[in-house]
């Protein structure tokens, strides 16, 4: 039964941090990521018309409202409410009968545009109250994927890996996360592996600037795969048919030939991160963590090389924290701003901050960072809604 209109309930949806396995989930190969403990929430009552109505104490966000009614509207591009239309889009367009909406306030500590899935939080905290206000429930990973194919409506050709990490997230895992069909396989991070997240204060507004230079980017991998691949009466094969002979040199040479030289670069990131992130597994499963850095610094190099999605302030973050000692760095996410993270362990912890905040921030800002630019996180439980 829905819940009370009385009740105070609360969404809460964690962030996520990507470790290896960059712009390959749109691509149909596995990505490796951790929800972190940081997390987007809306505290809710139900209501009795089929309205959303929120707003958040944060001034840039406004109030707004709208009907659960199909077609669900959209706002202005680049406001924030497309994300819970975007989800309540994907339940009604899915069947789920929204005759309930919700009352209530967005709150949260992921930082926003910064490569963290804060847009994604949002779009799954707002499919989770609105489930339930109504008495519904969906599959997890039928709702990651739904919630993935719905956060589309702001206009970004993303893949599914954020929606998933958000849904499934398991305290102290990574997630292997494979496409095609969706699956999910928590794998324990070793005893003592820390995770240092930070900001390169360049904002990675996925719903503005950056969208058009994500989505070229989509659309690249789809022309490099129809260049190597060629046409056949069976369809167009996937970067994972390519990729599951051993040859890659081989596969990358005949992909040399058939491409051009941007096309190419954007092909040999894909197949070789989907290799880096098989590899990155094992090295994590065996506790190997000189062997999962060097793999992220071999990713940070070819997403800042072949893919071109890095920026100058990304790469100093990952100089710094390699130079302070940490094991392995790389931009986590979209990139064209945003974050990096760090692997570090319980002595490096510490000196790789302090590094950051001596060498990146201060002289950046003229004086030590507020709180949010930098800062450790732990893999962390799945989205879930509970009683306020």
């Amino acid at each position: 039964m829905p819940g009370s209109t009385h009740t105070r309930w609360l969404a809460i949806a964690p962030g996520r941090v990507n470790l290896i396995g960059e712009h390959t989930d749109y691509n149909g190969l596995p990505v490796f990521p951790i929800a972190i403990d940081r997390d987007i929430r809306i505290e809710f009552t139900v209501a009795d018309d089929p309205v959303v109505r929120l707003d958040s104490p944060v001034a840039r966000f406004d109030p707004f409202a709208f009907q659960l009614k199909r077609p669900v509207e959209a706002a202005r591009q680049g406001h924030w409410s497309n994300y819970v239309r975007a989800a309540a889009r994907g339940l009604l367009e899915h069947g789920v009968e929204l005759r309930r909406g919700i009352e209530g306030t967005v709150t949260g500590d992921v930082p926003i545009a910064s490569g963290l899935s804060s847009s994604s939080a949002l779009v799954v905290a707002s499919a989770l109250a609105l489930l339930k206000a109504n008495g519904a429930t969906l599959p997890r990973l039928e709702l990651a994927a739904l919630m993935a194919r719905a956060e589309r409506f702001v206009g970004l050709e993303g893949g599914g890996m954020d929606q998933a990490a958000c849904l499934h997230g398991v305290a102290g895992h990574a997630l292997r996360i494979d496409f095609e069909p969706l699956r999910v396989t928590p794998v324990a991070v070793p005893e003592g592996w820390r995770w240092v997240v930070a900001s390169s204060l360049v904002r990675a507004e996925k719903s503005g600037d950056a969208r058009e230079a994500y989505n070229e980017r989509a659309r690249q991998c789809r022309e490099a795969l129809a260049g190597v691949a060629g046409r056949s009466t069976h369809g167009l094969p996937a970067y994972r048919d390519l990729m599951a002979v051993d040859d890659l040199d081989g596969l990358l040479r005949r992909a040399r030939r058939a491409l051009s030289p941007v096309l190419f670069r954007r092909f040999r990131h894909v197949v070789t991160e989907g290799r880096r992130e098989a590899q990155a597994e094992v090295a994590m499963r065996d506790g190997d963590v000189r062997r999962f850095g060097h793999l992220m610094v071999q990713s940070h190099e070819s997403l800042r090389d072949d893919y071109e999605v890095s920026t100058v302030e990304l790469d100093a973050i990952v100089e710094v924290a390699l130079d302070a000692g940490a094991a392995g760095a790389r931009l986590t996410g979209a990139g064209f701003g945003g974050c990096a993270v760090a692997l570090c362990d319980d002595t490096t912890v510490g000196p790789v901050i302090e590094a950051l905040l001596a060498r990146y921030y201060e002289p950046r800002l003229g004086a030590p960072p507020s709180g949010g630019v930098v800062f450790a996180v732990e893999p962390s439980p799945g989205a879930r809604v509970e009683e306020a």
